[in-house]
């Protein structure tokens, strides 16, 4: 996957709850994407915006299958939890 088609999904689905390569201060439930060298980064936050679950990849490509991946799942629960 590409940054592109990550970004596309994201328009199409409407999905939130994100923070993409730092774009705003980390708040708490949210999805991180980052870049730190040659290793990405994904991970979510806890209600204290804490940094959990944290993954590394080799590949950008993994690293946003795997982002799209969890924004999907944290959208689903905010969704049920309405």
């Amino acid at each position: 996957m590409t940054k592109e088609q990550a970004l596309q999904i994201i328009k199409d689905e409407n999905l939130q709850f994100f923070n993409w390569y730092n774009d705003h201060d980390i708040s708490p439930n949210e999805v991180l994407i980052s870049q730190q060298g040659n290793t990405w980064k994904v991970s979510t936050t806890d209600e204290r915006a804490n940094a959990i679950s944290e993954k590394d990849f080799d590949s950008e490509e993994q690293a946003l299958e795997n982002f799209i991946k969890r924004v999907r799942g944290l959208n689903k629960f905010h969704n049920l939890s309405k």
